[in-house]
């Protein structure tokens, strides 16, 4: 929870995930791993990113990177899921 006492999506997220936890078969967590954004994805976050970083976003753009940011720590939880799957696959 943050200061505020609110869930973040991110927290729901860590919980539904559990990347601490290396339950994933071996196939699947290779599939797990090849998920990414697409070139385009990225190249619209870069933008995103640089207008946030000079002050310029409007607030629909604020939203959309925050969209962004959102799945990418997602892909991040279940990436961190399916390593330590295939860690415990190999031990």
């Amino acid at each position: 929870m943050n200061a505020v006492g609110l869930v973040t999506e991110t927290e729901i997220w860590g919980r539904a995930i559990r990347p601490d936890v290396g339950d994933l078969t071996a196939e699947a967590a290779r599939e797990f791993l090849r998920l990414r954004l697409s070139e385009s994805d990225i190249e619209r976050v870069r933008a995103l990113s640089a207008k946030a970083n000079s002050g310029a976003l409007n607030t629909e753009e604020n939203q959309e990177l925050d969209h962004y940011l959102n799945v990418g720590r997602t892909l991040e939880f279940i990436k961190t899921k399916a390593r330590l799957s295939l860690r415990n696959a190999s031990a």
